[in-house]
């Protein structure tokens, strides 16, 4: 199954995984906007800590040309 973030295309597996996909993406684009990365230290922490995860978060993560 594909789902549009961002303009980019995102593969996941199975109708829920796009759910958990587009919650995450509002979470990710609501941090930007209010450039709030708590408890993290810094965005780039934010960053690397969630990169770490994998899956949908970091395939979210790239189509915010953030990782």
């Amino acid at each position: 199954m594909e789902l549009k973030i961002n303009g980019r295309t995102i593969c996941v597996r199975f109708k829920s995984d796009a759910v958990v996909a587009q919650r995450v993406a509002a979470h990710i684009q609501r941090r930007i906007e209010e450039n709030d990365w708590l408890p993290f230290q810094s965005k780039k922490a934010a960053l690397e800590a969630w990169q770490k995860l994998g899956g949908i978060r970091a395939q979210v993560l790239k189509a915010y040309d953030l990782i």
